[in-house]
Parts: structure tokens; C-alpha cells; sequence
């Protein structure tokens, strides 16, 4: 069914309809039918003015749990609302980096309750005013979604508070969950009803909308989607916990660009990927990427910085300097500490103040002139954790103004109401310290606020009775768990937990030198000037950007059900095998030349069950005795494992070692491909990986006769892969000048002799035919790994050389949908042995009719 507020945005383009745009332009398409942009009738459609910049013009629909919007009632008893930029929204202030050329759309719900009645009203002086497009949530399933499961689960969760009692935070209620992906649901049908797929960037912001990106998606396989979290991203002992821990991190992997304040949060969103999804990720150029069905995901690590034009608006007003004046005269002759924080159990305000009331403790001469002024601004959750903390935070600051206070003199100044961000600048301009001792926390911009109101103005430092020209001074006391530390170097950094430790960073900060105050001071202001809210945006935005760059020639479509939806995205020339397609060129062919891979191919890799079964030796066997086919298997196993697999298979050739050892047939002597003198190196090699292997839980040595292999396949994902990566560094140290090749594969670090590969196994068997004067007419080529490509590389360079007939049919092909530099591929070992049998079946069918004489076939295996 259509919904209401869907057919108001159709009749915006009915004759009278408003503006939409910049230049008056109107929204000339929305999207209609499922997948299908359609123009829209209009009568005035002959002015054609309104087309060009419809096309040409960027456009960025920007989707946060609330719009950047202030809602009020009429007054004098008038039925409606009135609607107002909300300037302190980061929505809105990250628009300026976007540029002028971008038009921006905002999708997001309304703090304020709306009449079904006036929803309609409200939802078209939104979009045409504003470019909003207002989700209205019924109110049971917004306190579901809001209150329950992001404020209940995700909120407490990220912020790595686990549900270890019905007290904190409350077990996992599958209701709330549901609530989350309806609400979601809600929020893609109202990007659907603006977004045109092919030209609009879509930015989804926090942990709200986390699986918004599986329904956009699903809808439009080529839409361009960024998404940034701005709570931090817990580690993956805590975030495991999750019962929808994988339906969660598959939809944040329908993203094109995945944003993080900090590398520790993005660090912990790809060891969740490795160690519930299996899958890794690449640092190529700077640029950080998740493989993903074909797609790269990319990961952005920036923090958001502050608005600096409405911080200094803010500082030039007149109330601000009235306020400043007030401040200056109540705390004239005392130094002022302040804290600015949010009344929740993650600020750590409590100990902020144990901290205060031990340095006062050990610092008599300090009492009477050092004060803290903690704003504690009202909590955004709700329930009986914010209770607990409300109620602590009282009775502590009540203990210590009894304890060290006097007559004219407050140690610990609580302000708990709202204030007006002019009077929040007021208590930085007159602070000497701000303390931000969150215990864990998304990014917090208090710092950088703290250090641009220090800077002041020529106004405020008349006020405060400074010298304009002198340089400017200020200092931080930072947690080591929250966003912006890493970018504050100059700050002093500690562990909130640790009263002491706190306490002592408090009378550091307060006998610092005043050069080194000042040293510090510049260092922040010249980063949060340079770093602020437009450079972030500005940022995403060229990411984004460069991650849909390919998206228009990539072949696309989706697959799976639900939340575990995903889209393959594939090279034009790479397609599925079509077993009719090999069939019917098999049999018009004379000199094939087959080459299988085994692990992986053949059989199911890190099965329990590693030798070829009965099925797998009966194709061989069929293939093999076609005197137009040469099979080969190409393998990674030693010598005496082939022979004894295979031993039932006479004329079938085998490659052991990835290419080392070669028998053409059962009758045959193993050979050699490459001539080794010495296996020397051995003895470097093998004391390094004995090593890494008695610190590495779960690894093993493979000792073979040409190769040493270090495998950790069934090690801790992420240690494993560290000490893979730190084995394959010490081995190329140790073993830079000998005659050997480091490579890392899939869960292994191999050793072997220079010029050793598959591929040279493929240019022995297409010599040799050449050699018969049997050009091969026919190729194919099957393998999983990266060990395979090898083999690919050169069969596909054999086709624009005389290795092969001009009229060659040439298949390489990959088990599973992947980058590669085969053409074709099949999902799974099932169909590449369906895919054989078919062949199998068509060369015993041609030796009932012909006389056979005996020929070799060769079969590829690891």
C-alpha cells in the first residue's frame, strides 16, 4: 500500500508544487516501482529548464535517527508546529564540507510526537522547506527501538557493559530486536521515496540504523552507501555476545564505505569480520578493505571534529561575554577545573570526583583556591542505571563540599540543569583544566570545544583582563577510552579507573609551566582548526566516492534471504560455468588438455575425509581413458600421498609439491621440474617456524621434501594471522640471499625453491602436447586458492600464443564467486564433479561408437 506521506512527495510535482533544490529546481524523480525510475507526468513539463540540473547536480541523502530540526507548537491556541534548524546537530553541520554543488536531503524520525492527523501537513513543509523526509514512528514502537533494544543493548554493549543481570541493561529480548529492523525497514521505504539509485550518495549515521544497509541494498544491488558509527565498536569477546551478532555485522558489509572515530574501533569491527564471518582484510595503498562477494568494503578511520564557524559566532555574542564577566568575578582568585559530561554510567563522573576529593585530600594548601565545576548535562537513556549514577553523584559531591568547604568557598560546583550553549562556553573561557575522564566513550568533542573557547576573542580576553598578542594557554586531562585522545597529543592522557593516577594528572595539569601550557594549547588548536566537522565530511564524502567508482561496470545481483542478503559483484567477463556450454565444446574437440585442482576442487578442503572417494576416482578414470584427453593433478601434497591416493588410476598424471615433482603416469618415475642443488636453507628456515610454532597455539610444521610450510589453520584466527604475518617478515630477513621463495597463502607461510609453481606445471603439459604435434583445442583448468592463479595466469596468456589452436576453447575456472583471473566459475565442489561427470559421461559415450587407443590424462591437486 502506498503510504500518504508517499503520495504527497507525488504531488510535489503537480503545477503548483514547491521548489526542491537549489536554483528552484523541483524533485523531478522518485522512485515509483520496485528497482524502476520513472519521470513523472506534469503538465508544465515543457519547461525544460528543470532537467539539466536534476542530472547533473550531486546529491547526498543523509539518514540519522532524528533530523537536524526543532519542533514547537503554535502559540495563541493555533493547531500546527513551527520548525527550525537545530544548529548543535552534527547532521546539519557536516554540510558544510560537502560543498556547494551538493544538495542534501535528510531522512530522519522527529523528537516531538505528531498527530496522524497533521502528519501529512508536517511531512510536505518539511521537504519543501527544509529538503527533510520526516519517518514517523507509532510511539510503542519507537520506545521499542529507541528505549529498548539501542538504548538497552547496543548502547550498554559498545560501550562494553555486558547483560550479566536482568539490573544491567537486561537480557536479549527478541521483541526489541524486531522493533530495531521494523523501525529500520521504516526509515529505507522513506529513502526509497527520494533516492535516485543510479546518482545519489546515501550516509547512514550511528548504531540506530545499523542494518538499514541490507534494505537499501536489497532494493538498489549499485546504490552508493556510506555508513559512520560514532559510538565506539567493542572488542569481539564483548561484541560475540550478541545474538544477532552475524545479522548485524552482514548488514554493516552492505556498505560501500564503513566510517570509525579511531583505528581500536575499526580494529575491532574487522577481528569481529575474521572470527564470525571469515573473512579478512587488505591494506592496499593506504586504503583498508574487506573482501566481500566480489565487493570491497571500505574502511575509514577519521574522527569528527567540531564547527568552527558556530563555535565562534557563539563566542562573539554579547550574552557570552556577560557571562565570562560573571564567571570571572565569582571565581576571582581561585582555579577553576571543569568537567562537562552527560549523567550516564559511562562518563565516569564519580570517579572524576573520588580523583578531586583525594588531590584536595593531599593538597591542603590547594583548599580554598582549587574548585570543579562538573556540568552534568541530562542523561539521553533512561532507566535505573541513570538513577543510580544521579544519586551517587550527589552524595559524593555532598561529602566533599562538607568535608573541604567553607564560607565562601564550594570545592565542587554541580550543575545539573540545561544550559545554553553561550553559558557552556562561558565555564571554558574561564577554566584552567577540562577533565574528560569518560570510561569509555564514542569520540566526545568537549576537548576541542574547550581549546577553541580558549583561544578566545579580542572581546573576552578584554574581559578576562588578558593580553591580546600573548599566546593562549590551556590544559587537558583526557581518558584513554575515548574518541579523541589519540588526536590530542598534548594532553595528559590517563587510565579513569585509576583514582590515583587521575588525581595526579588533576596537579600535574595545574603546575605545568606556562610555556609548556602554551606549547600544548597551540598543538590542539592548530589540529581541531584544521580537523574540524567540514574537513570529516569532506573526507567521507572523497572515500565514498572512490569505493562506488567501479559500481556502473560491475555485474550485480543479490542473494540470500532476509537480513543475510548480500550482493556478488563481478567483473563483466566473469561468469558461471555453463556445463552445456564445456559440454558441447568437449565433444567437438580432439586434443584436450584437463588440469583439476584436489583440496578445495576435488573434495571439500579441511575435510575429515582427505582422500579422493569412490566417485571422484570413477571420473578420473573415465576421463583418463579418452585418448583425446591429457589429465593432470597438481597438488601441494608429497610424492608418496599421490601415489597411494591414486594408485588406481593408470594413466593419470600427477605434479606433487605444487609443481616440484611430476609423474606422467603410474608406470612413471617422479621427476623434477626444477633443478635443486641443495636444500641447505632448510636448516635456517625450519628453527624459525619451530618458533613461532611453540608460541603459537594450534600451528604445525608440514615437512615436505622440497617445501617447508608453516600452517595455523587451526589456531585463534587473529593470532594466528599476526604471527603468520611476523614469520613471513623473519623468514625473508633470515633467508634474503638464498635461493628460496616466502609466500603466504591460506593459513599457511610456505618456503620453497625459486621458480617452483602450478603454473610451471601448465607450460611442462602445453610443451609437451606441442611437442606431439598436438596443439590442444581444448583447456581447462580448475582451482580454489591463490596457488591456482599461477595455473590460470598461464593458460590465459596460451591463448594469444602458439601454445594453443586459434580456435581453442579455453575454460579456466574458480571454485566459488571471488576475484580471479579465471573467466568462469562454479559455487562449490558438488557442481565442479557434476560439471566433470557431464564430461566423464560424453567421452563414454563417444567410445561406444569409436575404437580407443590409450592416452594420459592429468589432474591438478591441492
Amino acid at each position: 500500500m502506498v503510504s500518504r506521506s508517499y503520495s504527497n512527495l507525488l504531488d510535489l510535482t503537480s503545477d503548483d508544487s514547491p521548489t526542491f533544490g537549489r536554483g528552484g529546481r523541483k524533485l523531478s524523480r522518485v522512485a515509483t516501482v520496485a528497482g524502476v525510475l520513472s519521470e513523472l507526468d506534469d503538465e508544465s513539463r515543457s519547461n525544460a529548464s528543470d532537467a539539466p540540473s536534476s542530472v547533473t547536480q550531486e546529491r547526498m541523502i543523509i539518514v540519522g535517527n532524528q533530523l537536524p530540526l526543532r519542533a514547537h507548537r503554535r502559540k495563541d491556541g493555533e493547531e500546527g508546529w513551527n520548525f527550525s534548524w537545530d544548529e548543535d546537530s552534527l547532521l546539519l553541520q557536516l554540510k558544510d564540507g560537502l560543498g556547494e554543488d551538493v544538495e542534501v536531503i535528510y531522512v530522519g524520525s522527529l523528537k516531538e510526537e505528531i498527530d496522524p492527523s497533521q502528519q501529512d501537513d508536517v511531512a510536505q513543509t518539511l521537504l519543501e522547506t527544509f529538503k527533510c523526509v520526516p519517518a514517523f514512528i507509532p510511539p510503542e514502537l519507537f520506545s521499542k527501538f529507541y528505549h529498548g533494544f539501542c538504548k538497552q543493548h547496543l548502547w550498554p554493549l559498545f560501550h562494553y557493559m555486558l547483560p550479566l543481570s536482568p539490573d544491567l541493561g537486561g537480557r536479549f529480548d527478541r521483541s526489541l530486536w524486531q522493533a530495531y529492523v521494523s523501525v529500520n525497514k521504516i526509515f529505507a521505504d522513506k529513502v526509497m521515496e527520494v533516492i535516485n539509485p543510479d546518482d545519489d550518495f546515501v550516509w547512514v549515521h550511528d548504531y540506530h540504523l545499523m542494518v538499514l544497509p541490507t534494505f537499501l541494498r536489497k532494493r538498489f544491488n549499485r546504490v552508493k552507501l556510506g555508513f559512520f558509527l560514532h559510538s565506539p565498536f567493542p572488542s569481539s569477546e564483548i561484541y560475540r555476545t550478541l545474538p544477532v551478532r552475524d545479522e548485524i555485522l552482514r548488514a554493516l558489509l552492505n556498505s560501500d564505505l564503513i566510517g570509525f572515530h579511531t583505528f581500536d574501533y575499526a580494529r575491532h569491527f574487522l577481528s569481529c569480520c575474521s572470527r564470525m564471518l571469515g573473512i579478512s582484510y587488505q591494506s592496499k595503498r593506504g586504503y583498508i578493505g574487506l573482501e566481500y562477494y566480489g565487493r570491497t568494503v571500505s574502511i575509514k578511520i577519521l574522527p569528527v571534529g567540531i564547527h568552527m564557524v558556530q563555535l565562534q559566532s557563539v563566542l562573539d555574542l554579547p550574552e557570552t561575554e556577560t557571562r565570562v564577566a560573571e564567571l570571572r568575578d565569582k571565581f576571582r582568585g581561585q582555579t577553576v577545573l571543569l568537567g562537562v559530561d552527560d549523567m550516564d554510567i559511562f562518563k565516569g563522573i564519580s570517579l572524576k570526583l573520588l580523583a578531586f576529593e583525594l588531590l584536595l585530600s593531599q593538597h591542603p594548601d590547594q583548599r580554598g583556591k582549587l574548585v570543579l565545576v562538573q556540568i552534568a548535562n541530562p542523561a539521553r537513556g533512561r532507566g535505573k542505571d541513570v538513577q543510580e549514577v544521579q544519586a551517587e553523584t550527589y552524595a559524593t559531591v555532598k561529602r566533599i563540599n562538607q568535608k573541604f568547604g567553607r564560607t565562601g568557598y564550594e570545592p565542587v560546583i554541580l550543575v545539573d540543569k540545561p544550559l545554553q550553549f553561550y553559558e557552556r562556553i562561558a565555564y571554558y573561557a574561564i577554566a584552567e583544566c577540562c577533565l574528560v575522564t569518560a570510561v569509555r566513550d564514542g569520540m566526545n568533542l568537549i576537548p576541542y570545544e574547550y581549546v577553541i573557547c580558549r583561544q578566545g576573542t579580542e572581546k573576552l580576553d578584554a574581559t578576562l583582563g588578558l593580553n591580546p598578542t600573548a599566546p593562549k594557554k590551556s590544559m587537558l586531562v583526557v581518558s584513554e577510552f575515548i574518541g579523541c585522545s589519540p588526536s590530542l597529543s598534548g594532553a595528559i592522557r590517563v587510565n579513569p579507573w585509576n583514582i590515583d593516577a587521575v588525581s595526579e594528572a588533576m596537579d600535574s595539569a595545574l603546575i605545568v609551566s606556562e610555556a609548556e601550557k602554551q606549547m600544548r594549547h597551540e598543538k590542539h588548536y592548530r589540529y581541531v582548526c584544521t580537523h574540524d566537522v567540514a574537513y570529516w565530511a569532506q573526507s567521507f564524502l572523497q572515500d565514498l566516492e572512490r569505493a562506488c567508482r567501479d559500481h556502473v561496470r560491475r555485474r550485480c545481483w543479490g542473494i540470500g534471504f532476509g537480513l543475510g542478503f548480500r550482493v556478488v559483484a563481478l567483473d563483466p567477463s566473469f561468469r558461471k560455468l555453463s556445463v552445456e556450454h564445456i559440454v558441447s565444446a568437449y565433444k567437438r574437440t580432439k586434443h584436450r588438455a584437463i588440469l583439476l585442482d584436489y583440496d578445495g576442487t576435488m573434495t571439500v578442503r579441511n575435510s575429515i575425509s582427505k582422500g579422493p572417494n569412490a566417485e571422484v576416482i570413477s571420473i578420473l578414470n573415465s576421463l583418463c581413458r579418452d585418448p583425446k584427453n591429457i589429465v593432470f593433478i597438481v597438488s601441494g601434497k608429497d610424492t608418496k600421498t599421490l601415489t597411494q591416493w591414486f594408485s588406481s588410476c593408470e594413466t593419470l598424471g600427477l605434479a606433487a609439491e605444487h609443481g616440484y615433482f611430476v609423474r606422467p603416469n603410474h608406470d612413471a618415475k617422479w621427476e623434477t621440474c626444477v633443478a635443486v642443488v641443495d636444500f641447505y636453507w632448510k636448516q635456517i628456515a625450519e628453527p624459525v617456524m619451530s618458533l613461532y610454532t611453540e608460541t603459537t597455539d594450534g600451528s604445525f610444521i608440514d615437512s615436505k621434501e622440497s617445501a617447508l610450510v608453516w600452517n595455523y589453520q587451526y589456531a585463534d584466527p587473529d593470532f594466528g594471522s599476526c604471527q603468520a604475518k611476523e614469520l613471513l617478515d623473519h623468514l625473508e630477513s633470515v633467508l634474503a640471499n638464498e635461493p628460496v621463495t616466502v609466500k603466504s597463502g591460506q593459513n599457511i607461510v610456505e618456503v620453497k625453491p625459486q621458480g617452483v609453481s602450478k603454473g610451471l606445471v601448465a607450460e611442462r603439459l602445453l610443451e609437451i602436447m606441442q611437442k606431439k604435434g598436438t596443439v590442444p583445442d581444448f583447456v581447462l583448468c580448475i582451482g580454489d586458492d591463490r596457488s591456482d592463479e599461477d595455473m590460470f595466469e598461464v593458460i590465459m596468456g596460451a591463448v594469444a600464443s602458439a601454445s594453443l589452436s586459434p580456435v581453442a576453447e579455453v575454460f579456466a575456472c574458480t571454485v566459488g564467486q571471488k576475484p580471479s583471473k579465471a573467466r568462469y566459475y562454479l559455487e562449490d565442489t558438488t557442481e565442479i564433479l557434476r560439471m566433470l561427470q557431464g564430461l566423464a559421461s560424453a567421452s563414454e559415450h563417444s567410445a561406444k561408437h569409436v575404437s580407443i587407443s590409450p592416452q594420459r590424462v592429468i589432474i591438478d591437486r591441492e
